[in-house]
């Protein structure tokens, strides 16, 4: 593998809005360890507009410890707006974001890795059916964005949109990026966003430019966070199918 890796490189983002029990926790100390790896050419973590101490802590501390580390400063749009940013200011050949919490292990990249090297442009982590850990309720959202999700937009052939692990070439993501029309336009947001619409209308439009998109199952814990409530991130993630399903009869994607 050590041969290989120096092949391609990846710019990781790591997207963050209020953040500062997870970072008190070490996680910034795994992720800044992990990428030490010359693979590694820059980690940006996208701040999403946080009002507890995540920015300065990141600054005072994290910036000076990694320097690869760059941190990217958002107003507070949700977390589909922090990748996209960090997706426009990437500088390496491949892109790869995560969530902070490390729910999937960071060194589950390698299995990611491989797969680009062996000549996917985009490969998602895929977490067990299972979801061992995770409350009744983030299981019953899994499975109720899972029916909806096939019955009115498809994506046939991947089990697991929402896995916030996945790795794309960047070219790609960014000719994808330029089709979006859920997140086509900023807009601020109250309290957290995870923005569950956004690696749908993506893989979505991957699909239809003709992408194949690999998808590794990759180890998963369930962390409890803030981020996802059951009411607000379910009635999130359907209205984005809604308006993927009428921008797609409308035309206003690739055909």
């Amino acid at each position: 593998m050590e041969q290989t890796k120096e092949k391609i490189h990846i710019s990781l983002i790591v997207p963050c809005f209020n953040e500062e029990a997870n970072i008190q926790k070490g996680v910034l100390d795994k992720i800044g360890n992990y990428t030490k790896d010359q693979l590694f050419k820059e980690v940006l973590i996208v701040d999403d507009g946080s009002t507890d101490s995540s920015k300065e802590i990141i600054r005072s501390k994290y910036i000076k410890l990694f320097p690869k580390f760059k941190l990217l400063e958002n107003n507070h749009l949700g977390k589909a707006f922090a990748i996209l940013r960090g997706i426009n200011e990437a500088k390496s050949e491949f892109v790869m974001f995560m969530d902070i919490d490390l729910a999937t292990p960071i060194d589950e990249a390698e299995k990611l890795i491989t797969e680009v090297q062996n000549g996917y442009k985009i490969v998602i982590g895929s977490r067990n059916s299972n979801r061992e850990g995770a409350p009744f309720t983030r299981k019953l959202m899994a499975l109720g964005m899972i029916f909806i999700r096939n019955y009115f937009i498809g994506l046939h052939g991947i089990r697991d949109t929402q896995c916030g692990f996945k790795l794309f070439e960047n070219q790609a993501a960014r000719e994808i990026v330029k089709h979006l029309q859920v997140f086509k336009n900023k807009h601020k947001v109250e309290g957290s966003s995870v923005s569950a619409g956004f690696d749908l209308e993506f893989l979505f439009l991957a699909q239809k430019m003709g992408y194949t998109i690999k998808e590794v199952p990759v180890i998963w814990r369930h962390v409890e966070t803030k981020n996802v409530t059951f009411i607000k991130s379910s009635l999130e993630g359907l209205q984005d199918i809604l308006l993927i399903k009428w921008y797609d009869l409308t035309k206003k994607y690739p055909h």
